[in-house]
């Protein structure tokens, strides 16, 4: 069988290591037939990709949180393989400290910090894809949530306010790049060691939605949540 995502091009940001969320969504794009460039924000994760076994023509460089950054490496992507089918938002990223005791321990800079690369980067990628048509017709876009984002999880705090944030601009961006016919979901995935009762198993539920979302399977679906945590949302 050739798979779901057979002859489709995807940009997959967020790997660092085999444990990695966005690493299982990217072997399971890879199984579905589809072709995958990952992006790296520096020299130790590139370091690691290449650990990983991936080529140096298979990434590109890119720190989202800048905008010079952005373009160089869509840019990049567009230059070495045309236009993309949709893209995988695995970042994020808050100071230690905004995730432990107290949310009144959070500090302006850290919470800042947290919104921008956890939150604003898939705003601020999505409309670089968009205005450098590095977007394929039908595209679609999945990103990584988490259930703290609704709910006051312990050692999480200052992450779950950015991830709600996320959340929100799925919804939003979904509405605005819906009009030119790309959508975009994210995902709520179950902390690991509550998934991946046999190891990788967690990794690979992941991906497959991942998969199935980026798919022309799902084009009935855009701006929602999908919830892949054995139910544990549900209570």
């Amino acid at each position: 069988m050739a798979g779901i995502l057979a002859g489709k091009k995807f940009l997959v940001m967020g790997v660092a290591n085999k444990r990695s969320i966005a690493w299982g969504c990217a072997e399971q794009i890879k199984a579905q037939g589809g072709e995958v460039v990952y992006s790296y924000q520096n020299d130790r994760l590139e370091k690691s990709l290449l650990k990983l076994g991936l080529a140096e023509e298979e990434m590109v460089e890119c720190d989202v949180a800048s905008d010079e950054s952005i373009d160089a490496a869509f840019d990049q992507v567009k230059e070495k393989f045309g236009q993309i089918d949709g893209l995988v938002h695995a970042v994020a990223f808050a100071p230690k400290n905004e995730l432990e005791g107290s949310i009144l321990n959070s500090s302006r800079e850290g919470y800042l910090t947290a919104q921008n690369i956890s939150s604003y980067s898939l705003i601020a990628v999505a409309k670089a894809a968009q205005e450098k048509e590095l977007l394929a017709p039908k595209a679609s876009i999945v990103t990584l949530t988490f259930i703290g984002s609704e709910r006051a999880i312990s050692n999480y705090n200052t992450m779950g306010i950015a991830k709600a944030a996320l959340e929100s601009s799925v919804r939003y961006l979904a509405r605005d790049l819906g009009k030119t016919g790309s959508r975009v979901n994210a995902i709520s995935a179950g902390a690991m060691k509550t998934l991946a009762v046999t190891g990788i198993g967690g990794l690979e539920e992941v991906g497959n939605c991942c998969a199935f979302l980026l798919s022309d399977l799902s084009t009935g679906l855009t701006g929602d949540i999908i919830y892949v945590d054995k139910g544990v949302h549900l209570s």
